[in-house]
């Protein structure tokens, strides 16, 4: 068994060598607490972003990480409302709205407005809009979020009712979430099933072509009805390597590049030609168990494991105490968090207690999966050298972004680590997701953890009207969660984000998407 003071020296050699990078998820605003602004930047050229992954798909009612948002969440796609970096609700394709009644939301909708194919933006794009998303035939992942919408009424071609069949607080947010964008009903009819290799929205930048695996093109909308789009092309680049993601923006190969390496901090803050966006974010690395397999159908394992991980060398060696450790599913950022609870804390005696009581005396051997991100995989590496600790035996399984998903969405995994960026900003996104039976597999409940009592907490939270009752149903959700323990809460996350020192106007959605509407090459 590996001591607490050796393994700490193992993470300082580690970060001596600079090996080790975020896996961030969600995200917030510029360091400064403002938008990177500055001096204006000439208007015009072509914005080349570095990512770490590709998107996985472009239809928005099929979206579940990231990757693909970062696309067209905000760029080719607009919802009625959108978000500002206080999470506050702004209008986007909607002027205005009100409550009809605890049952009905009338929308005023945007006139002038077309898609990118041409089509006219009235009341029926938004009723196939929301028609199509709750369509058991698309199946989208994200049904849940409108599942309570029971009726899309036209009014005239610029006003559009929403009546649902329960007061739902959160719906203004879930209207502003990536799946709220509105698609051009032409192109639903036209593309179907392969609407996500053809995106059609009303945003600032319209989709040009894809080169799976490579890069993604963006061209600016020269019709759109807003303000418009300082640069005239964005180039979504895929690059796996880390070091060659911060030397293209070094270089000016790239103005943006993320994810970035945690020991890069001081080098990218020192550098004459970048500069470090720092943002606190609304997500949660997690550490999740498949509890449908053995040994973790066990909520005593599920407890050791966590009694076994010291989150505190994890959050120092592995990130660079960038983000804060996670003491409840969710951070305090996210509206309806449950400030009363304190986590696990480090206990191997308690931990060896617990498994012996559990029948695993002398440990087991399992897998923890992740997919190719630098600080998941050292997170990975670290958590095997501790369950050594207690006997446990595991083997890193190493997969790409895109299989990474599908593995986990099929519960082929025992452990495994991911991160969960709330959209919203509100308890229910964490909440229905993360931990309803009925959101088990591919719209995030990887654990596929199913209690009945937190299902009906969590469904109560949903048709709870009242702020502070439902922040009580919450809280004690999320107590029973941490009883449970179908993960082990990392560390809330802080995102950081590369920047050339002549990008102007760049921030971070606090959700975790890159927002470059605004952005100029100086």
């Amino acid at each position: 068994m590996q001591s607490k003071k050796a393994l700490s020296l193992l993470l300082a050699a580690l970060f001596i060598i600079g090996t080790v990078l975020t896996g961030c998820t969600g995200s917030n605003e510029a360091s400064s607490g403002k938008s990177s602004d500055g001096a204006s930047g000439k208007n015009g050229g072509k914005l080349v972003i570095a990512e770490l992954s590709d998107a996985t798909q472009l239809d928005p009612h099929k979206g579940t990480d990231i990757p693909s948002a970062n696309v067209y969440h905000g760029k080719i796609y607009e919802g009625l409302v959108k978000q500002d970096k206080d999470m506050e609700i702004q209008p986007a394709l909607a002027t205005e709205w009100k409550k009809i009644d605890d049952l009905t939301w009338e929308f005023k909708l945007r006139e002038g407005v077309k898609f990118h194919d041409g089509t006219e933006f009235k009341a029926d794009a938004v009723k196939k809009t929301i028609e199509r998303i709750l369509d058991p035939e698309i199946a989208s992942p994200r049904a849940k979020l409108f599942e309570m919408i029971k009726e899309v009424k036209v009014v005239d071609d610029y006003t559009v009712q929403l009546i649902t069949e329960y007061p739902f607080a959160p719906l203004l947010a879930n209207l502003a979430h990536y799946s709220g964008g509105i698609i051009s009903p032409a192109a639903i009819e036209k593309y179907g099933d392969t609407l996500g290799q053809h995106p059609v929205g009303t945003g600032p930048f319209k989709f040009d072509s894809w080169t799976p695996g490579q890069e993604i093109n963006l061209v600016k909308n020269d019709d759109y009805w807003g303000k418009k789009a300082k640069v005239d092309q964005v180039v979504f680049k895929v690059i796996p390597e880390d070091a060659t993601r911060i030397a293209m923006v070094e270089t000016g190969e790239a103005h943006i590049a993320e994810p970035v390496p945690v020991t890069d901090v001081q080098r990218i803050e020192g550098s004459s030609s970048m500069k470090l966006n720092r943002s606190e974010g609304l997500g949660i690395d997690y550490v999740g168990f498949n509890v449908q397999k053995k040994p973790f159908d066990d909520v005593r394992v599920r407890q050791a494991i966590n009694l076994a991980t010291d989150t505190d060398v994890i959050l120092e060696g592995v990130y660079n105490n960038v983000g804060t450790k996670a003491t409840a599913p969710m951070g305090p950022g996210v509206w309806g968090h449950n400030p009363n609870l304190e986590g696990y804390g480090y206990d191997v005696n308690k931990a060896k207690e617990l498994l012996a009581e559990a029948g695993y005396k002398d440990g087991f051997k399992t897998t923890i999966w992740t997919n190719d991100n630098k600080a998941r995989v050292d997170l990975a590496e670290v958590l095997q050298s501790q369950l050594k600790g207690v006997g446990i035996e595991a083997e890193v399984k190493v997969l790409e972004w895109g299989a990474y998903l599908e593995a986990t969405a099929n519960g082929e995994h025992d452990m495994f680590i991911l991160g969960w960026s709330n959209m919203t900003g509100d308890a229910d996104y964490n909440q229905y997701f993360l931990f309803h039976s009925e959101a088990i597999g591919n719209p995030g409940n990887r654990t596929f953890y199913s209690n009945p009592e937190v299902d009906k907490l969590i469904d109560a939270g949903r048709r709870e009207s009242d702020p502070e009752k439902r922040k009580e149903i919450y809280a004690k959700a999320q107590k029973i969660e941490m009883e449970d323990a179908p993960m082990i809460f990392i560390r809330n996350d802080e995102d950081l984000v590369a920047l050339g020192n002549n990008v102007k106007g760049f921030w971070m959605h606090p959700a975790g998407t890159l927002m470059i509407n605004d952005v100029s090459i100086k």
